[in-house]
């Protein structure tokens, strides 16, 4: 008889897989719920400072919100096999999502961004650029039909992508905040959002290569 698994859950790994997933989803859910979607409420107080760049920071959020939603299913094998049609339309919506995310968070970083401090609005900008340049090299891959490579790519996208996650979670740490005022951890603490990650998840993907 032929068997069909969503998960594969063979030994320890897949089970410890699962669970990583897991928690990334709720972990993500609770940042969405509690961070992101208050803004479509348009309430003046919620946006603060940020109401007259309110549409930028909107385009901004929704692209962050479709990237992180949408990531999950990419790197779903059993959904991806079944629903390839389906795959490949999230795979471009996933992308124009962090395009137009991309867009908006440059402007607010030399507008909003830099009203706070160079520096900041310097980190934003990194991580615009790592999370444009990460998703368009994973395009590049697929449109070469480099399917390992496209693999990875979209790896290191997601991680950069789920940065905005991590660092609403840093820097709400006493520790963080501990450390002086927002001008002063806020720049660092968003490049470690990202850059650790990401080369915690380079040292993964490059280990068992020949």
């Amino acid at each position: 008889m032929k068997k069909s698994k969503l998960i594969s859950l063979s030994g320890p790994f897949g089970y410890l897989k699962l669970a990583g997933w897991i928690f990334l989803i709720l972990f993500a859910g609770k940042f969405v719920v509690d961070d992101a979607l208050p803004y479509f409420g348009f309430d003046q107080d919620v946006f603060g400072r940020y109401w007259n760049f309110k549409w930028w920071l909107i385009g901004h959020v929704s692209g962050g919100i479709l990237a992180i939603v949408i990531g999950p299913f990419q790197f779903w094998k059993a959904f991806r096999s079944k629903y390839l049609k389906l795959h490949r339309w999230l795979g471009r919506i996933y992308l124009s999502a962090i395009l137009i995310g991309t867009i908006s968070s440059t402007y607010l970083a030399w507008t909003s961004g830099l009203a706070i401090h160079w520096s900041w609005a310097f980190a934003l900008q990194g991580l615009a650029f790592a999370w444009i340049c990460t998703a368009a090299m994973a395009y590049r891959a697929i449109l070469k039909r480099r399917i390992q490579q496209h693999r990875e790519w979209m790896i290191r996208s997601y991680v950069v992508t789920f940065a905005f996650v991590s660092f609403r979670w840093l820097d709400d740490l006493p520790f963080v905040e501990s450390l002086g005022s927002f001008i002063e951890h806020g720049p660092t603490t968003i490049w470690v959002s990202w850059v650790l990650p990401l080369f915690i998840t380079e040292i993964i993907l490059q280990w068992n290569k020949k």
